[in-house]
């Protein structure tokens, strides 16, 4: 995995988080919402990471459209950032990058557990880890960060149809958004297509998540 956009990574000390909001705002300038020509989607990868005692666990699984796994990947590292709302990328992109430089297999998209563009500044987690690496990525969230559920369960936020919800039941839902490189009505349909059907969250995110409870 090469990082073909650089960025802010060492923490900085201060409580004022202005710079990194600011980061954020150029990055969505820069943020693609199409799918560009002839972009195939047929290897998928899910990260996702958890913590326990100031300690990330970050993994990684790609797999086919057919659900075959076909390549993991598991790393620790330190917490250098406490979780601050909408700034979800300085305590995640860390782990995810470091992780994602391990797999030695390339994939056609990335699902990051987080917001896309559905942001109060554009630049959820999965589009500033799209950015950095130059490919698709597809932001799931678990819970609504900003935005309301319009007709046939589109997301508006600040007049924009920015995400889409895909609910199994009042208690089972998750919010797609476009991260980099792709457009909503693919994300949408690539979540779909990946997620079996009885469960709510895509494959290979749900085993990623799986992965970095387990190597804890």
């Amino acid at each position: 995995m090469v990082i073909i956009n650089t960025i802010i990574t060492t923490p900085i000390n201060t409580s004022n988080y202005l710079w990194a909001k600011v980061i954020q705002e150029k990055i969505a300038k820069k943020i693609i919402t199409d799918d560009g020509i002839d972009r195939k989607m047929e290897s998928i990868c899910g990260i996702d990471v958890c913590y326990r005692n100031n300690i990330a666990h970050c993994s990684a699984v790609i797999m086919n459209n057919s659900f075959k796994i076909i390549e993991t990947a598991n790393t620790k590292s330190s917490v250098k950032y406490p979780y601050i709302p909408s700034l979800f990328m300085l305590r995640e992109s860390g782990p995810i990058l470091n992780t994602l430089k391990t797999l030695h297999n390339s994939f056609d998209v990335l699902l990051v557990d987080g917001h896309g563009i559905l942001h109060p500044r554009k630049c959820g987690l999965a589009s500033y880890i799209g950015f950095l690496i130059g490919k698709a990525t597809i932001g799931v969230a678990k819970s609504l960060l900003v935005g309301s559920i319009i007709h046939e369960d589109f997301i508006a936020y600040g007049g924009e149809v920015l995400g889409y919800r895909i609910a199994k039941d009042s208690k089972k839902e998750i919010f797609i958004s476009v991260g980099h490189y792709i457009s909503l009505a693919t994300a949408v349909d690539l979540v779909k297509r990946v997620t079996k059907t009885n469960e709510w969250v895509p494959e290979p995110l749900r085993l990623a998540d799986i992965n970095s409870k387990n190597h804890t």
